[in-house]
């Protein structure tokens, strides 16, 4: 007997919905019956996804870099799909570098990325969320959190201070039936990974080498992962980082 996830008829936004993982992520709930709102800087390919995902979804273009953009898109998503019971903060990775390659203008950038436009997204959802008394929140982290990764260092620095945030948040808000999660991303076949390693072959080749899987990991098992934390049967799960890497954190 399959398992009932009850967030069938829920309406999900989920951030950087039209590739990778924020995709995967946007099929899994949709496969699910929720309502998905697919929201990405291109149209194009946010055109694309929603005609080829099945289930109810619709397209909202946005970029974290507007976080006025970004505050006004939760009411949007509300008006065409409904209020918004679950949230996936999927603001993107800055570039690659060293401790000191970044000017301080891509630092700013980074903080508004990964830190100001998932907190704005929270302060536009959470309180219709606490008044229905039920909520989900799953953020699209990384490993980096658990163990800095050399060459990431904006990285590195950033998404520390949201799961400081969220951390915070889910302590105030689990009595509201509000659950607020962090995902601790491994490695994962997107193109954004390729990207770093020079390739799609170099990538193949070269990214699983150190997974004790062997493989990458896929966009749709993401999407399982937060399709499971965004259900009524995770209710109890909250506050928390869950890794998913094929055991690359050697961290214990």
């Amino acid at each position: 007997m399959a398992m009932d996830l009850g967030i069938d008829g829920r309406v999900a936004l989920v951030l950087g919905a039209s590739k990778g993982i924020g995709r995967g992520i946007a099929e899994g709930l949709a496969r699910e019956g929720a309502r998905v709102a697919l929201a990405s800087r291109s149209r194009e390919r946010l055109e694309t996804a929603v005609a080829e995902i099945d289930g109810e979804t619709a397209a909202f273009e946005a970029d974290t870099d507007d976080l006025e953009r970004i505050a006004a898109l939760p009411n949007e998503v509300a008006e065409s799909l409904g209020p918004v019971e679950i949230l996936v903060t999927n603001t993107g990775g800055p570039p690659m570098g060293e401790a000191l390659d970044a000017g301080l203008d891509a630092w700013r950038k980074a903080y508004e990325s990964l830190v100001l436009a998932p907190r704005v997204l929270a302060e536009a959802v959470v309180p219709g969320m606490r008044e229905r008394g039920w909520g989900r929140i799953v953020n699209v982290g990384s490993s980096s959190t658990e163990e800095p990764i050399p060459g990431l260092t904006l990285s590195n620095a950033h998404r520390p201070a949201l799961i400081g945030f969220y951390k915070t948040l889910a302590r105030e808000v689990a009595a509201d039936g509000v659950t607020v999660n962090d995902i601790a991303t491994g490695r994962f076949a997107t193109d954004r990974l390729a990207a770093n390693w020079g390739g799609r072959e170099e990538m193949e080749r070269g990214a699983p080498a150190d997974v004790p899987a062997g493989r990458l990991g896929t966009p749709a098992e993401y999407g399982d992962l937060v399709a499971f934390l965004a259900s009524e049967r995770a209710g109890y799960i909250t506050g928390v980082s869950i890794p998913i890497d094929g055991g690359l954190l050697r961290s214990i």
